[in-house]
């Protein structure tokens, strides 16, 4: 079967868990369908986790390759989003406390720097995703994990407290957290950028200038 064809939300191939059924049925290759409709949501949760990008890749990959070794285990009670996104989320867990094991804690605490972005990117929608996600990653570990998972993924209370183990009031109360940090650091970076605000850039200067040398001469 060549899947390179087939949209993963096609209704014929049915919910996750039809799918899943398919594939223990003896139909290997419908398993890149629930790699697809699920990509996004394990690299938001593992980026929650771990800011690397090349680490959140191999953490996706072996989540994939343990779900699919012990997918005979999964029931169907629960929903297969929320049980592979647990196998992430675990093995990304895992993944941070060996580095923090070997890093000292100084090195640990250290915030990334923002890499500097031009006049022009920092006038484009991206540019204010890139401050988001700059924030984003400097808040605290668990603030960070709640805060993807409910705000960004838009999971429930209840899943995003099923995925991380831990009590739904617990949640709310790291939800509501992150968002007052988050409020207060893109209030500062943005703070920080107003010199650089209604900048008048060369392409516009240089059609300004040639209409008003047009006009007078």
């Amino acid at each position: 079967m060549a899947l390179a064809s087939i949209d993963p939300k096609r209704p014929e191939l049915g919910p996750d868990e039809a799918v899943v059924a398919r594939v223990l049925g003896g139909e290997r290759a419908l398993y890149e369908v629930l790699v697809r409709r699920h990509n996004q949501r394990l690299y938001r949760a593992a980026r929650a986790i771990l800011r690397s990008d090349d680490e959140v890749e191999d953490v996706m990959q072996e989540a994939y390759v343990r779900a699919f070794a012990h997918l005979a285990q999964f029931r169907s009670e629960a929903r297969f989003s929320t049980w592979l996104t647990r196998i992430a989320v675990h093995e990304a867990l895992a993944r941070r406390r060996r580095a923090q094991r070997q890093t000292p804690m100084e090195e640990s605490k250290a915030e990334s720097p923002t890499p500097a972005a031009s006049p022009e990117e920092h006038a484009g929608s991206r540019e204010i995703a890139h401050i988001l996600e700059g924030a984003i990653d400097a808040l605290p570990d668990t603030f960070r994990e709640v805060l993807v998972m409910r705000t960004v993924e838009e999971m429930s209370v209840a899943e995003t407290a099923e995925v991380l183990d831990i009590p739904e009031d617990t949640v709310k109360t790291r939800l509501f957290r992150a968002r007052a940090l988050l409020r207060d650091a893109i209030a500062e970076r943005a703070l920080n950028a107003a010199p650089t605000a209604f900048e008048y850039h060369a392409p516009r200067c240089n059609r300004l200038t040639a209409a008003v040398m047009q006009r007078i001469s």
